[in-house]
């Protein structure tokens, strides 16, 4: 009879643990993740937003995607309209009945908008300067910020964070954790090529504001330097020296452009920075509010270089690799004596030798010979020469 009650004991136990590995990966959250787990790693890498953070949280407001809210909203976490919100709108009952929630066509419309929206507001900006590996400081900052009325949100995230192993997408996304084919099976394929077309000019305030914790303030072509300087009571010296500039560059702005009132920063509040057509490197700084000096040795530069359009610039940690460098063709003379000029190109992360064969306007068969490969597959770093005549 002991014996009996014994082994009954032990199928119970097992059919309790088995439940509770069931809960703990649960089908419907796996779903959710391999169908989002791209954009979360895109966005991250946009915005700096952690990818862990966003998949959690995207769980946890959709119900894994089920909730009454997202079906009809396509609104992946919970954001209300507020008054500066002119898109679509729907209508649903949560702290109060009928609220006003926004309303997206698409998933990756609210993926962005979320992105946005953290960025954009105040209350949020200190999230940025936190290690965006460290999921629990987010967490416990988005619940201090006001983000949702749970008290136990942050734990809820976290515990999310952990089952799922939802951190391996945020390192991913930073070049820490080398993406499989298995890990990125999302919604679409990674990204083979970065837009690189100039964006319309920025709007900047007027008077003083910050970019990166540093105060600033824009200023048009033809301005005196040493006016400026005097205005905010700052001496020329220290004004050049923020801004990267020196006296030999004359006291006349020849362009519009930012002029920082304090020392810049070593690092930016952005991951990374993809290099758009016509962009320089002293530009990117400014824009991004870093020093010129940290940035070139970030990314493993000296002064005078320029990294080539479509190039991603590290801007929190140091890249692995140098950026392939604006107008870099080299020439070699053949055996035949003619002259061959080829290109190097350093592979970025999640790029594919399919996605580098269309950028560059060549076959796979020809890359894989160039470049003496067994095969397709690439890793991180690794230069390619491509031949282009």
């Amino acid at each position: 009879m002991i014996g009996m009650m014994r082994k009954l004991f032990f199928i119970l136990l097992a059919l309790v643990t088995g439940n509770l590995v069931i809960a703990q990966q649960n089908p419907v959250v796996l779903e959710y993740i391999n169908t989002y787990k791209q954009l979360a790693i895109d966005e991250m890498q946009r915005t700096g937003v952690p990818a862990a953070i966003k998949l959690a949280q995207g769980i946890h407001e959709t119900e894994a995607g089920r909730s009454e809210l997202v079906m009809k909203s396509n609104n992946h976490f919970g954001i209300k309209c507020k008054t500066s919100w002119t898109g679509g709108k729907v209508y649903h009952d949560d702290d109060a009945r009928g609220e006003c929630f926004r309303s997206y066509l698409a998933p990756d419309e609210s993926y962005r908008d979320h992105s946005n929206f953290l960025r954009s507001n105040q209350r949020y900006g200190f999230l940025f300067r936190l290690d965006p590996t460290d999921y629990k400081a987010w967490a416990y900052g988005l619940k201090k910020a006001g983000y949702a009325t749970n008290i136990k949100y942050s734990q809820l995230l976290i515990k999310l964070i952990e089952t799922y192993d939802l951190q391996q997408y945020s390192l991913i996304a930073m070049g820490k954790l080398p993406p499989t084919s298995d890990l990125l099976t999302g919604i679409r394929p990674p990204a083979e090529t970065v837009p690189v077309d100039a964006t319309p000019p920025i709007v900047y305030p007027q008077g003083t504001f910050e970019i990166n914790d540093t105060k600033v303030v824009f200023v048009k072509a033809g301005t005196s330097l040493l006016a400026l300087a005097n205005q905010y009571q700052i001496s020329l010296s220290r004004l050049l020296e923020f801004n990267d500039m020196t006296p030999d560059e004359g006291d006349i702005l020849v362009e519009d452009q930012l002029v920082f009132l304090h020392r810049k920063r070593k690092t930016g509040t952005e991951l990374f920075h993809y290099v758009k057509a016509g962009e320089t490197l002293y530009g990117i700084a400014q824009a991004q509010g870093i020093r010129y000096e940290s940035l070139l040795e970030l990314n493993h530069l000296s002064a005078g270089m320029e990294p080539a359009a479509g190039e991603r610039l590290f801007l929190r940690e140091k890249s692995p690799s140098r950026p392939v460098l604006a107008g870099s063709v080299i020439t070699a003379t053949t055996v035949s004596g003619t002259q061959a000029v080829f290109t190097t190109h350093i592979v970025r992360n999640k790029e594919t030798l399919y996605g580098i064969s269309r950028r560059y306007g060549v076959s796979l068969h020809q890359l894989i010979e160039w470049n003496k490969l067994n095969g397709a597959d690439l890793r991180t770093g690794q230069e390619l020469i491509i031949y282009t005549n």
